[in-house]
């Protein structure tokens, strides 16, 4: 293990394996000393500036417990981290990308979202939440209790560490206002959802969340979703390019990143302000 360039399969790596030790109640130096390292090479690797041998992770996967499929992901995962390569974008193909998303959103310090048609996932509430899941039900996911169940969990949870992340993040999300409509979704779940939403503007200081009304013109991403994630001085600006299902792209060359986020800024000059937003919200849950 070595300082080494950070790359995004680097930090994915580096997020999968401090997730893995804190659910094994292990600390860095006891995972250093699992493999006869000093401390700071395990803080290296966490941050995505180390590198580490297949004997290494080996060791450290058996010290932390992890087996089966997800030990697999891992292996493979630090297959990728080892190759010395530049890319302007990354596309995780391996099993579990929606968790290693997670973990970037967990250590990004401010996070930028814009979705289209649907609430953002950090916003939604549980009934929305499952009400989501179902719908993909047999098709991107096994029809199951227990897969709705722990679906359903995984998301929750990664709300609960975006929405109550200590320090707080600073979090900005535009949504659609098609994403307000009941159209396809049951009106008792749509109700929630707008009750949920005035609570989290009301509770939440560190939220700004955003209107774009229908028809709107000159918008620059009118059907694809958007996200950055800042990582202040720790890590450079990841962009990704969020999907309904399979691999996720990651943008991580500066150009792509400041591109991305003067869309989103394009959007949010375009979208109603923060205030005129909580108001039709407000307004449409008055209406339901």
């Amino acid at each position: 293990m070595g300082q080494a360039r950070q790359t995004m399969e680097r930090r994915q790596l580096g997020l999968t394996l401090q997730r893995l030790r804190d659910q094994a109640a292990k600390s860095q130096q006891e995972a250093a000393d699992a493999i006869g390292k000093v401390r700071s090479r395990i803080v290296q690797l966490e941050n995505g500036t180390g590198t580490v041998s297949p004997d290494d992770l080996d060791c450290l996967l058996d010290f932390y417990g992890v087996t089966g499929a997800e030990r697999e992901t891992v292996l493979a995962l630090g297959m990728e981290a080892r190759k010395r390569q530049k890319r302007r974008t990354y596309t995780d193909f391996l099993p579990g990308a929606f968790q290693r998303l997670a973990d970037l959103e967990d250590a990004a310090r401010e996070i930028w979202s814009y979705d289209v048609r649907i609430i953002p996932g950090p916003l939604q509430s549980p009934n929305y939440v499952r009400e989501t899941i179902e719908s993909g039900d047999g098709i991107w996911w096994s029809a199951s209790e227990g897969e709705r169940e722990s679906r359903q969990a995984f998301r929750l949870e990664r709300q609960r560490r975006i929405l109550q992340a200590d320090p707080p993040k600073k979090l900005h999300f535009i949504l659609t206002e098609d994403a307000l409509l009941t159209n396809d979704r049951n009106a008792g779940v749509m109700r929630e959802q707008l009750t949920h939403l005035v609570d989290l503007v009301e509770h939440h200081p560190n939220l700004t969340i955003q209107v774009l009304e229908l028809g709107v013109a000159g918008n620059p991403a009118p059907n694809g979703a958007l996200l950055v994630l800042e990582f202040g001085s720790s890590a450079p600006r990841v962009g990704v390019a969020p999907v309904v299902y399979g691999p996720s792209t990651y943008f991580y060359g500066e150009a792509d990143t400041t591109a991305l986020l003067r869309a989103f800024q394009k959007i949010s000059e375009l979208a109603m302000g923060p205030a005129d937003s909580a108001r039709f919200i407000r307004r449409k849950l008055e209406e339901n």
